[in-house]
């Protein structure tokens, strides 16, 4: 009976530390954002110390956007394509998705953490991106601010 209370509780503290992403809090993902690591579902973790491209959101108040991949350049400025993801931000039962469509392809994501500087998806394979906001590098411009 111990036992079974003591599970109780502790799973009522893990429930109730779990972040609850608002709608006010999409906004917070427009930008800029680097991948960190992967954690699989095995708890094995794959880190990322150098990234060759960001990921750029675009959500607008209806909680609708984009999703592209863009790649920093030395002087601040990002090289980008044509190819983009459609992005839908979807609430349901207390959980946020992203449901991502491509004329070949549709997936969602569950977003679980996010924050001015991080940011973690889950997938259906049960991966958990992790990412750190992302800023432009500027080392060719003497000091001068980006645009």
């Amino acid at each position: 009976m111990k036992n079974i209370a003591r599970f109780l509780i502790i799973s009522f503290l893990f429930i109730s530390c779990q972040q609850r992403i608002k709608p006010g809090d999409i906004s917070i993902i427009n930008g800029y954002w680097e991948i960190e690591k992967v954690v699989f579902d095995q708890g094995k973790d794959k880190a990322y110390t150098i990234n060759e491209s960001y990921d750029y959101f675009q959500i607008d108040n209806n909680n609708t956007g984009f999703r592209k991949k863009v790649m920093p350049q030395l002087d601040g400025t990002f090289i980008a394509n044509d190819a983009f993801e459609n992005v839908k931000v979807r609430f349901e039962n207390n959980k946020v998705f992203f449901d991502y469509s491509t004329p070949y392809a549709k997936w969602s994501e569950e977003l679980i953490v996010i924050s001015e500087n991080k940011l973690v998806f889950k997938n259906a394979e049960k991966k958990e991106y992790h990412y750190k906001k992302a800023g432009q590098i500027n080392i060719l411009g003497n000091g001068k601010k980006t645009k």
